[in-house]
């Protein structure tokens, strides 16, 4: 997707946008017509017979589809595999670079996912558990490259140094502690954390330039990090399976019903001539649709997607491609959220490599719609609500007012206060170089837990079915950059006793060589991991040595509590 195609999606200069009355009025407006809308407009249709079968169909044309497809084509090559995606392109949402953060997802960087309990200390296992997912990425992606799967590596992944830079006393002492609490994992090496302003402009010149002399200022930078392109992957992937694999663009799925012999039988409609129908009969199902994918679960009629609600959120960004501003920034920086504010919603000044250019991307800033996808209906809310989610929906609307009072100051906001916004962190930013950009939606799970009700969840989930014909992946960030890792679980789940076997413990191996090990727990296995990977996918920054690491450093005996906090992820 050219950046040209979404220029109609920048907001006027002096555009209020939506207003807080519209935004609550058009939530309250969506509620009413929830229940009414699902019962007109239920059921499904039902062909009389497939047109062929096929061992696994794939819903959905993005990163998480074809990363399973293709981890399937190896572990079982006599398989056979069709794709059904309703746009004309496969990696037109999420997966789309334009239309997601591309942050290399690794923890090195995201605050919030080292949080600091009532006693001080920060906790550091959510940050752990993230980036040893990205080491499995890292080793999955060069084994593709290795395959010839995967072309070039500088057009999906590049060396992009990681940083963070805040202001004022208590969040250097915050930042302190994170640092000083990261040194007992070898996965965080090699981070450095300086208060020298001066240093600071070495590392990223113009968010230094004009900013007042006396201002504190602190920032980290670790060397590891990396800018991904999911939309390269993710067509690189599809142009592989589509040697042996029928890919259906341009066709969305309104059927999926059960056959007597366990199958499913899945129907999708042209969308340019909905009078051609294409019918299969397939042993598994697995639903990457990414927003879509909820409404999609609850077509199959399991069990299991009775306990799922979703909650939409978008982002945009302020962009530019002046080669005169990104020349002069080689980093993702990231700050710390405003008080108040979803600790998802820190903003970052990110480099990014998109169709072959470098741009800077600053946000985000939250966007609210009725949409599933960027290309959905505004229906979508209508029709993924069902009696078993209207109550944990509207339970998480009450208790988590502080997110629809964020979300409705965000859509208040004018370009002009989202320039200013950058100014904080760019201080001579000018208006003319920057431009507003609607990126992806993401459908955040709200699940019905027992004795809780409904409860807004971060992260991503794989549901799974009782008979284990059905899997899909709900949920949103930390999402594409960890896909290999979260395609690897989906398959312990769906196929326990293949995944155990010696067949598939072997090719396993082969593309994840650290399966079934936590390099945390192995710095030497890490500096392996990371020498190879680095070589094969030509990072260009060096990694690190182990030198920093300090064992059993970040060991608390009574570690406090973490204050819970309303989150989005955007």
């Amino acid at each position: 997707m050219s950046q040209a195609a979404n220029n109609n999606a920048a907001a006027p200069a002096g555009s209020k946008g939506v207003s807080r009355r519209k935004f609550i009025g058009a939530v309250v407006g969506a509620a009413a017509v929830w229940g009414g809308y699902s019962v007109f407009f239920g059921g499904q249709f039902r062909a009389d017979k497939a047109d062929r079968k096929v061992d696994v169909l794939l819903i959905g044309g993005g990163i998480m589809s074809a990363t399973l497809g293709v981890y399937l084509t190896e572990l079982e090559p006599s398989w056979t595999f069709e794709v059904f995606e309703r746009l004309d392109k496969v990696a037109e949402e999420s997966s789309n670079g334009w239309n997601n953060a591309g942050t290399g997802h690794s923890a090195l960087c995201e605050l919030n996912y080292t949080p600091m309990d009532d006693k001080g200390v920060v906790h550091i296992n959510q940050a752990i558990g993230i980036n040893e997912n990205f080491q499995i990425s890292r080793q999955f992606w060069s084994h593709q490259v290795r395959k010839g799967v995967l072309g070039n590596p500088r057009e999906f992944i590049n060396s992009t140094p990681h940083m963070n830079l805040v202001f004022g006393p208590e969040n250097r002492e915050f930042i302190r502690k994170r640092v000083a609490a990261l040194k007992a994992s070898p996965l965080f090496a090699g981070m450095e954390m300086t208060t020298d302003p001066a240093k600071i402009k070495e590392w990223i010149p113009i968010m230094m330039e004009g900013r007042k002399p006396d201002e504190m200022v602190t920032a980290t930078r670790s060397p590891l990090g990396t800018d991904v392109n999911l939309g390269a992957i993710t067509r690189q992937f599809y142009q592989h399976l589509s040697q042996k694999s029928k890919i259906s663009t341009g066709h969305e799925v309104r059927s999926i019903t059960r056959n007597d012999d366990g199958s499913w039988r899945v129907s999708a409609f042209d969308i340019k001539d909905k009078s051609k129908v294409q019918t299969i009969d397939a042993g598994h199902i697995f639903i990457g649709a990414g927003g879509a994918a909820l409404p999609l679960l609850q077509l199959s009629g399991i069990h299991e997607a009775k306990q799922y609600g979703g909650f939409p959120v978008g982002g945009e960004f302020l962009v530019t491609d002046n080669p005169a501003i990104t020349s002069r920034h080689l980093a993702k920086v990231y700050g710390l959220a405003d008080t108040g504010s979803p600790p998802m919603s820190v903003p970052h000044l990110d480099t990014r490599v998109l169709d072959g250019k470098t741009v800077l991307l600053f946000g985000p800033f939250a966007t609210w719609s009725t949409k599933f996808l960027k290309n959905g209906s505004y229906f979508d809310i209508a029709k993924a609500t069902t009696p078993s989610n209207i109550i944990p929906q509207l339970q998480v609307g009450a208790h988590e007012f502080a997110l629809v009072k964020y979300l409705a100051q965000q859509l208040e906001l004018s370009k002009e206060e989202k320039m200013a916004a950058l100014r904080h962190y760019m201080p001579e930013a000018k208006d003319e170089d920057w431009r507003l950009w609607q990126a992806g939606q993401r459908v955040q799970i709200i699940k019905n837990i027992p004795d809780q009700g409904g409860v807004l969840k971060l992260g991503t989930e794989v549901v799974v079915s009782e008979d284990r014909s059905v899997s899909a992946l709900l949920g949103a960030s930390p999402g594409g950059s960890t896909s290999p890792a979260i395609m690897l679980s989906l398959l312990e789940k769906v196929f326990p006793d293949r995944v155990k076997s010696d067949a598939w413990q072997a090719k396993i191996h082969e593309i994840v060589p650290s399966y079934g090990k936590k390099l945390n727990e192995n710095p030497q296995l890490l500096a392996t991991t990371w020498a190879a990977t680095a070589e094969t996918l030509q990072l260009t920054i060096a990694s690190p040595s182990l030198e920093t690491f300090v064992p059993g450093s970040a060991a608390v005996e009574q570690p406090g509590q973490v204050k819970k906090v309303p989150d989005i992820a955007l």
